[in-house]
């Protein structure tokens, strides 16, 4: 069976853009695009079969079909041929049962989606893979694609770099300057990119980039491209499929750009459309409290006792917060992550400095090993469950963004208790002893009586 899809105003419209055009915005109301499926075509199979055939897939040596993402081949980017695949065996991430750290706070059933154990550490390259793989399929039909281009704090550089040289196209990156992490700058530069650091913010950085690729011939590769969303939706059908196709009542993501709330958001969508759940989970966005818009535009239509809309939303000055990747004032995608929340009965939730970098080190002491952007989620977590919004029976789940050796200078600096306005109530510091057998043990036993082990 032939399956399609394009690219559709999410302002509505009956206009359609074919996938391999070079185009960001509808060209008359200057809207975010969105990325629509033949749903009639995908509703010819049934829920049983889609289920059936994602299952045969899942982590086989099938080309492409044992990648998390391209397993959904026909969910993503039908029209990319199998030879013009991009892939590095993306997805098939590890759905964290957090046993002990779930019943801490209060919850029987707390699982951590995670994404960070991808190739590059980040959900990025859930996306990267379908948009790289668009523009190879783009250049084999004649495009004349000189390069891939994106603003960063980070992770985005990190996976576009990654799949530009596996796919042997040009990339460049514009970064932060002194605003991303050195395991985050190495990476893009070891994989070849043209890496540019900027005397600005990651706001400043996405004001070069779009204009920057309105020369066609240098190809947007942020998450205003809605190609990324398809690869990044792939979470919530793994989350399904790993619970064997039974949907969790609350996932928790960490909001910068917001192109992930609204990704996950579409698809458990497209799960419920086609009959393989029967009910959304409700979605929580979450914040750093230095770089909060949505959650200050979420309270703004409480407090007048409506829903969220645009109406409600108001740029910020993104301040330095520990969780950088997520420091933006400005997202792309609000348009797509207000419709996302509305449609989910989602919520919008902030997190502190001193509550994300706490909950990192608490969550750690239970064997995870979390990014602070992972922090910010967990924070939120704790929040919302002394609140009484999530309550102690339901099953929720957590995606965890990045992989936590991105950030051991965090780490490190919270133990250290140098993390400035942090009190760092679970530092956890080397002791320093001597090398004799007998004074060393009985140091050791000391310790462990004074700490009741």
């Amino acid at each position: 069976m032939t399956y399609s899809a394009w690219f559709e105003s999410v302002s509505g419209g009956d206009d359609r853009y074919p996938l391999n055009e070079v185009i960001y915005r509808c060209p008359k109301s200057g809207s975010l695009l969105e990325v629509v499926h033949d749903y009639e075509a995908l509703g010819r199979r049934s829920a049983a079969a889609w289920m059936r055939l994602f299952d045969e897939r899942y982590g086989r040596t099938s080309w492409p079909f044992g990648s998390g993402v391209w397993s959904k081949h026909e969910w993503v980017q039908p029209q990319v041929h199998p030879d013009n695949v991009v892939s590095l065996y993306e997805g098939n991430t590890n759905l964290f049962w957090a046993d002990r750290y779930g019943r801490s706070i209060g919850l029987d059933d707390l699982w951590v989606k995670q994404c960070g154990t991808s190739h590059t550490g980040s959900f990025k390259d859930l996306g990267m893979t379908v948009l790289v793989s668009s523009v190879k399929q783009m250049i084999s039909e004649g495009k004349p694609i000189r390069a891939l281009a994106c603003a960063s704090t980070g992770d985005t550089s990190a996976a576009l770099a990654a799949y530009g040289a596996a796919a042997g196209i040009p990339v460049i990156v514009l970064l932060p300057k002194g605003k991303i992490s050195a395991a985050q700058l190495v990476q893009p530069i070891a994989n070849g990119a043209l890496v540019c650091s900027l005397d600005t913010d990651f706001d400043g950085c996405m004001r070069v980039v779009e204009h920057l690729t309105e020369d066609p011939h240098i190809y947007l590769a942020n998450s205003m491209n809605s190609l990324r969303v398809e690869g990044q939706k792939t979470i919530s059908v793994e989350i399904v499929q790993q619970f064997d196709w039974e949907v969790p009542d609350w996932v928790l993501v960490p909001g910068g750009n917001l192109g992930n709330v609204s990704a996950i958001a579409k698809g458990f969508s497209l799960m419920k459309r086609l009959g393989i759940i029967s009910h959304l989970p409700r979605l929580v966005c979450c914040q750093a409290e230095r770089a909060n818009p949505l959650y200050l535009a979420y309270q703004r239509a409480a407090a007048a006792g409506r829903d969220l809309s645009e109406e409600d939303f108001a740029p910020v000055e993104a301040k330095d917060t520990l969780a950088s990747a997520i420091r933006i004032g400005n997202p792309v995608s609000l348009p797509k992550a207000i419709k996302a929340l509305l449609e989910t009965r989602g919520i919008v939730e902030q997190a502190s400095e001193a509550e994300l970098a706490d909950a990192v080190a608490r969550a750690d002491r239970t064997g995870m090993f979390n990014c602070p952007h992972t922090g910010v989620a967990l924070a939120c977590l704790e929040k919302l469950v002394a609140k009484g919004t999530i309550r102690k029976g339901e099953r929720v789940v957590v995606i965890s963004t990045a992989h936590g050796l991105k950030f051991t200078e965090f780490k490190a600096r919270y133990h250290e208790q140098a993390l400035d306005g942090v009190p760092s109530a679970h530092a956890n510091l080397p002791i320093d002893m001597g090398r004799e057998p007998v004074q060393v043990a009985e140091q050791i036993h000391r310790l462990l009586d004074q700490r009741g082990l």
